[in-house]
């Protein structure tokens, strides 16, 4: 299926432009346990409805950014380019 999804530095592109590269997660800490760092690494959410990504513009402006997207609809609400401490790095 391909719908248009918008790179803050490009604006609204086709999606074969991109990259999909995993919901946005939270790293374990420290002293997480061994369940913890294996649903970290093995398990998502698969959300029906609106979840954060991470994705990544590949043949434009090389660009990783976090999109709110409706996976039921392929709606995409809101592309931004998170701040260094605001999200988890892609894996």
């Amino acid at each position: 299926m391909s719908f248009l999804l918008s790179c803050p530095h490009c604006g609204p592109r086709p999606v074969d432009e991109f990259r999909f590269q995993g919901e946005v997660t939270r790293r374990p800490g420290p002293d997480a346990s061994l369940r913890e760092l294996t649903d970290y690494v093995y398990f998502r959410d698969n959300v029906a409805g609106v979840q954060r990504e991470w994705w990544y513009h590949r043949t434009g402006c090389k660009v990783w950014f976090v999109a709110e997207r409706d996976t039921r609809t392929n709606e995409v609400l809101r592309t931004e380019i998170p701040s260094p401490a605001g999200a988890a790095a892609p894996r």
